[in-house]
């Protein structure tokens, strides 16, 4: 038996607006099916299923019941300082606002934008390496790989 995790994202509306949106950010994604269930205690309610760089989701837009909040959060694993540029332009709804690569999109789901150097940096055998590093994380909104280097290295 292969069973799968697909994460389940509750929206108050436009939930086919919404993966439309991450769609269009995440190359290679595709909405794979919509379907629509009348007379439920939510009224009409939309179910979108897509796949966002390989990993299936689940959103649906039934109502103002239940908020998403930042304990739940999809990292974004980088390679390069572009790709956390990108990301960043693309998701965040308030720049100003976010801290030590978290931000919230305009529908309310929190991101990681995380240079993958990060977990080698944070983990250095040398305590100091890592707690300047650890420091330098704790300054930024936006992650920036060239100044976390610069920590690493104690410039």
């Amino acid at each position: 038996m292969k069973s799968t995790i697909t994460p389940f994202l509750w929206f108050d509306k436009d939930a086919g607006k919404i993966a439309r949106f991450y769609a269009s950010i995440f190359s290679g994604s595709e909405i794979v099916s919509t379907r629509k269930l009348h007379n439920t205690p939510s009224g009409t309610v939309e179910i979108v299923t897509m796949e966002l760089l390989g990993q299936r989701l689940t959103l649906m837009s039934a109502g103002p019941f239940f908020k998403l909040n930042k304990a739940v959060s999809f990292v974004i694993s980088c390679k390069t300082q572009k790709e956390i540029d990108y990301y960043w332009t693309k998701l965040s709804a308030a720049p100003e606002a976010e801290q030590c690569g978290w931000l919230k999109d305009k529908y309310g789901l929190s991101w990681q934008i995380v240079p993958e150097i990060v977990e080698k940096l944070t983990s250095d055998k040398d305590p100091k390496k890592a707690q300047r590093v650890t420091q330098a994380l704790l300054q930024m909104k936006k992650i920036d790989i060239a100044k976390l280097k610069r920590a690493y290295s104690g410039k």
